[in-house]
This record gives structure tokens, C-alpha cells and sequence, in this order.
């Protein structure tokens, strides 16, 4: 009897401890290759495994460092907005008839108030004009006033960061932001022409093409690499554009796209309401201006944007950096409008602490310049980042936070990573990339069906060649006994 009870206790400590994770600080050694080969010090590099219910991590390096996330740290914005604000929040747009209106008719200006709505797209600014229609408003006979008044923020220079103005990535915060003030460039090869067909989405009338493209047989490849789009102002009128499009374009590319931010708020309004008021059977020749809204005033119209669980989805999958900045800057108001209150970066700043030290987490070294990642002075560690998702794991709005990332070879960021491996479909995880930057981090179902949490940070001069390293941890993960 007593061997029997022997042989089974062994038996049990046995089995635990095959159950329990291997922890350790050192690299595996493919992956520690693999760095060598670009010259990567470990240094460089922060690394946090963990299994969730693990009381300690799978492996760590140098998970303390401070260290910049790029578009990771949306994680944390995206979570914290979840929670602060839920995932039923919507983002309110306020129409004001600043005049009589008149048998349909509005002798004076519409005013239009933002409060900072992420997703005030081309088609759901179709459907607020839609709804403003049927009001029964037809003409306006003055102006457009654009109330911005929401958002209290230092005003920035868009070409500030990298050089590129007119790339929608810089795309600055506005309380009354409509598309990202994003003009679409589509590409589309004709072979029985021998052309490349250039369409723009939407139509602005202060917008000229220049089409030198040249359509080739070639093999696509990295199709950017193969043209240069240039942007031209009109040297009298500062609100036009001539973009020039050289180069060539393969026909095996299908159609492509290619974004700018060419006009400022005022003039991407004016023509983008102008267009849609008109296709709506209304009548406008007004401009549009900037201006604040009279307290006396009671709104015509409000329109409530998607629910805040849509719009993560969006920011996370895509990694959307102006959406993120807007959802940042709501962070601090909560879920109250209140006019006399605008939003500003140092009341988001204050409410992301004040929800991580409720929920125990102290994160010294967190550095949030605008919530999105698009920064160089945005830090935070490997084990914080960890210790966010598992915290993320166990929280109630987990479903909608992890449906947010981009799932491996099925979509977003990472629809084109991991397509010949085991990992497809099992890991949902957000990517970054900055200059001298590369991260990746989130949730991955290993083959025993475990689920662990994986950060993986990258600053190094040679960070741009690191996929294969961060996906050859990944799957080390993966595989391991």
C-alpha cells in the first residue's frame, strides 16, 4: 500500500511538472542566431512571455528596459478606452440652423460641431448629411461654420515628425474631422489601352492629376518602390493641388490605392459637404469657416457615431493613428459631453494613470505622447505591456479587445504574415513600426492550447530587418514542450 501511494505521489509531481512552464531569461538559440546575423545586441531588444494562469512569465529579456512601442502602444489606448468609456460609447455631431429656416430654406449659416468622432468617414458623413436632409432643409443660404472649440490642443506641424505633410499617417487631431481629410488615389491597369487608369476619391474641386505612368509586364513586387507620386501647390492659390504621378505601374498589380492629405479642414469640407449636399437634391454656394457656436442655440440635427467596440476594431486591425489620437483625447472627458470642458492631452494623460493605479499597475517608466505610437518619446516596458494584456485577458470587455487585433494570415497588419506556418489563425497580435523600430505583441494559442501572452520590442538601427527574428520567437512559442 505504501508503494502504491509512493509510485502515484511521484506520478503527480510528475505530471505537474511536465504541466508547469518552462521559465527561463535566456534567448532560445535560433533566435539569439538570428540577431547575430544583423547585429542586433540582445540590449536592444525587450522580451516578455507569458502563459495566462501562469503565476510567472515563460521567458524574459531585458523586459524592464524602457522602451519605444511604436503603433503597440494602441493597445493601451484601445484598452483603456474600452474600459473608461465601454464599448457602447459613440462620439456625438451637433448641427446648429444659426438663422430662420423657411419653407426648407436657412437664411443664415449651418454650424457644424464636432466632439472628436474617429469615424466621421466618407460614408458616414454621407449619412449624417443623409439625416440632416431629411429635416427638411434644402437650401443654406449662408455659410458653413466648422466648430472645432471641443479639443484644447497645441497646434502642430503635420510634416513635424517625419518630412511627410501630406501623408495621412500625420494627419493631426480635429474635434470636426471628416475622412481623415484623405483624398484615395486608385490605380487600375488597362492592358487593352496600354494605361494605368487614375481615379480620386472624393472628387475636390481644388484637385489636378498629372498621369505619367507607364503600365509594364513586369512582376509587381513592391509596387510604391516603382513610381513617386509628387504633391504640387498652385503658387497663387494655396489651396490647390496638382499631383504628379511618374514611374510605372505593373498590370499584374490589379488595382491599387494610394492616400493624401493635401487640403486643410476648411477646404476638404467645403467640397466634400458641397458634393454630397448637392447629390442629396440641396443647395449650398457658401464657403466654410471656422467658428464657435452660439450657447444659445439648440441643436437641428445630432449624429452619434459607431459604437467605440466598431471603431477599436479599426484603429487596431488597420493600426489607425489619427483615430487612435481622437480616442486618446476622449480618454480624459469620459463619457459626458460637457461644452465648457474641451478635451486635451494632459486630461487623457491624467485618466490613463489614474485607471492603471486602480487596477495595481504601476508603470514608472510610461511615456504617452498622443496615444497612437506615431512618436519617438512614447515608452513603456516589454513587462508592463505583458502585464496590460494579461490584465486585458481577465477583464469584461476582453472579447471586444481581442477582436480587435489583427489575427495571423487572416487579416489587418498581419494578413500577409505567418501564411505558411502553424500559427495561422492562432495568434492575435498588434504590430508597430517606426524607424530604427519594430514590435509585435498580443495573444497566441500555442499547439498544446495554451494561450500566451507575447511582447517582442526592437530598437535598433536595425530593427527594419527583424520580422523573421520576432516571427521565429513567435513560433518558438509555438512549439514549445
Amino acid at each position: 500500500m505504501t508503494k502504491i501511494c509512493l509510485y502515484l505521489g511521484f506520478l503527480i509531481g510528475l505530471t505537474a511538472t511536465l504541466a508547469a512552464p518552462i521559465f527561463a531569461n535566456e534567448l532560445p538559440l535560433v533566435v539569439k542566431q538570428k540577431l547575430q546575423q544583423l547585429a542586433i545586441p540582445e540590449a536592444m531588444i525587450g522580451v516578455y512571455i507569458h502563459e495566462i494562469g501562469a503565476s510567472q512569465p515563460v521567458l524574459t529579456i531585458n523586459a524592464d528596459s524602457s522602451m519605444n512601442p511604436a503603433s503597440v502602444m494602441k493597445l493601451l489606448t484601445t484598452y483603456a478606452g474600452l474600459e473608461l468609456l465601454g464599448p457602447a460609447h459613440t462620439w456625438q455631431t451637433k448641427l446648429y440652423a444659426n438663422g430662420k429656416i423657411t419653407d426648407g430654406i436657412l437664411y443664415g449659416d449651418l454650424i457644424i460641431k464636432g466632439y472628436g468622432d474617429p469615424k466621421l468617414n466618407l460614408e458616414n458623413f454621407w449619412l449624417l448629411i443623409y439625416r440632416l436632409r431629411q429635416t427638411g432643409l434644402l437650401e443654406i443660404k449662408g455659410n458653413l461654420i466648422l466648430d472645432h472649440s471641443y479639443y484644447e490642443i497645441p497646434r502642430e506641424d503635420p510634416g513635424e515628425f517625419d518630412g511627410q505633410p501630406y501623408r495621412t499617417y500625420n494627419v493631426l487631431p480635429e474635434a470636426f474631422l471628416i475622412n481623415y481629410r484623405a483624398s484615395t488615389f486608385y490605380l487600375f491597369p488597362q492592358p487593352e489601352k496600354n494605361v494605368v487608369r487614375v481615379v480620386i476619391d472624393p472628387v475636390p474641386e481644388s484637385l489636378q492629376i498629372q498621369n505619367n505612368l507607364k503600365l509594364t509586364q513586369e512582376k509587381c513586387g513592391i509596387w510604391q518602390n516603382s513610381l513617386t507620386i509628387e504633391a504640387i501647390v498652385d503658387e497663387k492659390n494655396k489651396n490647390n493641388f496638382t499631383v504628379a504621378m511618374n514611374g510605372s505601374f505593373s498590370q499584374h498589380c490589379g488595382k491599387q490605392s494610394y492616400m493624401l492629405s493635401l487640403h486643410d479642414s476648411t477646404i476638404y469640407t467645403r467640397d466634400l459637404f458641397r458634393h454630397l449636399w448637392t447629390q442629396q437634391g440641396g443647395i449650398f454656394d457658401g464657403n466654410a469657416i471656422l467658428g464657435k457656436t452660439p450657447q444659445y442655440l439648440l441643436p437641428l440635427k445630432i449624429y452619434q457615431s459607431p459604437p467605440l467596440s466598431d471603431i477599436v476594431r479599426g484603429i487596431n486591425k488597420f493600426s489607425n493613428n489619427i483615430a487612435a489620437r481622437q480616442l486618446y483625447l476622449a480618454l480624459g472627458t469620459g463619457n459626458s459631453v460637457i461644452d465648457n470642458s474641451p478635451a486635451t492631452l494632459a486630461k487623457s494623460d491624467a485618466a490613463v494613470r489614474r485607471w492603471l493605479a486602480s487596477k495595481q499597475l504601476s508603470f514608472p517608466e510610461l511615456m504617452i505622447e498622443n496615444g497612437s505610437g506615431l512618436s519617438r518619446i512614447e515608452r513603456i516596458s516589454a513587462r508592463h505591456m505583458g502585464q496590460l494584456l494579461l490584465a486585458a485577458f481577465n477583464s469584461p470587455v476582453m472579447p471586444e479587445f481581442i477582436a480587435s487585433l489583427p489575427i495571423a494570415a487572416v487579416d489587418g497588419t498581419l494578413r500577409n504574415r505567418f501564411t505558411d506556418t502553424p500559427i495561422k489563425g492562432l495568434a492575435h497580435m498588434k504590430t508597430g513600426t517606426l524607424n530604427n523600430v519594430r514590435a509585435l505583441a498580443g495573444y497566441l494559442i500555442d499547439e498544446m492550447g495554451r494561450r500566451v501572452v507575447v511582447v517582442f520590442f526592437i530598437n535598433h538601427d536595425q530593427a527594419e530587418q527583424s520580422r523573421a527574428i520576432m516571427d521565429t520567437l513567435v513560433q518558438w512559442v509555438y512549439r514549445r514542450k
